[in-house]
Parts: structure tokens; sequence; C-alpha cells
């Protein structure tokens, strides 16, 4: 073992930079998870309410603000990634950790790589946490929408009929 160590030096700071990540995205996408739940399931008992009573506009209120809330579950995650990369001494200014983990976890990549050697694979992580992040939030947005729909159809049928 202590030779592959020798051959390979790369395999420690590789290993412990998997291990790092993979908890802290599991940490992000618990917090997604419970979040995202807890929007689509308070969406979806309140616009059930509103069906049964007829009260359409406040499903399409309760749609936008639903929206708000998932934007603000993402604003979220990304300022607890920067936090994590604070706490692990990996960025120390505020800002530059904020707009890197958005850029990482947008993968729009605008952002200059600021980790140090030896955590650079750490970005992969953060991409990895919004890319199943957004690909969740989309397919919950897909049922909020077919209930928008549902609700729309009901009051413009109402109406035209």
């Amino acid at each position: 073992m202590n030779s592959l160590m020798t051959q390979y030096p790369i395999l420690v700071p590789l290993i412990k930079e998997i291990l790092v990540g993979t908890a802290l995205l599991l940490v992000v996408l618990i917090f997604h998870g419970s979040a995202i739940n807890h929007v689509i399931m308070r969406f979806e008992r309140q616009t059930t309410n509103n069906l049964a009573h007829k009260e359409y506009n406040w499903v399409f209120i309760h749609f936008y603000g639903a929206f708000i809330f998932i934007a603000l579950i993402h604003i979220i995650e990304v300022l607890i990634w920067a936090f994590f990369l604070m706490m692990l001494g990996l960025i120390s200014d505020a800002l530059i950790a904020i707009i890197f983990s958005g850029s990482c976890y947008t993968t729009v990549g605008f952002a200059p790589d600021n980790l140090p050697h030896g955590w650079k694979s750490l970005a992969f992580f953060i991409a990895f946490t919004g890319l199943f992040s957004l690909a969740w939030t989309t397919s919950a947005m897909i049922n909020m929408t077919n209930i928008y729909r549902q609700a729309w159809r009901a009051k413009y049928e109402r109406v035209h009929h």
C-alpha cells in the first residue's frame, strides 16, 4: 500500500477530495430534498384546496410564490457551498467564495478557479450538486406546471362557456 502511495502521490489528495466532496454533496442534496419537498407539498395542499373552491387566481399566486421559494433554495445552496469553502480555509473572501460556488453550481464557469492545489476537483462536486438539484427541481416543476395549467383551463373554460 505504501509503495502505491509513493508511486502515485496524487492518490491521497484525490481520495481526500472525493471523500470531502461527496460528503458535502450529500449535505447539500439532503437540504435540497427537504426544502423542495416542503415547497411542493405546501403547493399541492394549497392548490388542491383552491381548485376545489374554484379559486383559480390563488393557484397562480401559489405557483409564482413556489418559484420564488425554489429560487431561494438554490441561492441558499450556493451559500452553503461558499460557507464550506471558507470553513475549509480554501477561499478566504466571502464574495469570491459565493461567486465561485455559484459559477460551479450553475455550471456556467464564469469565475476563475480560486481553489488551492490539492482541492481543484471540489469544483466538480459543486457542479454535480447543481446538476442534480436543478434536475430535481425540474421534475417537481413539471407537476406544478400541470396543476397551473389545470387551473388556467378551468378558469377560462368557465369564462368562455
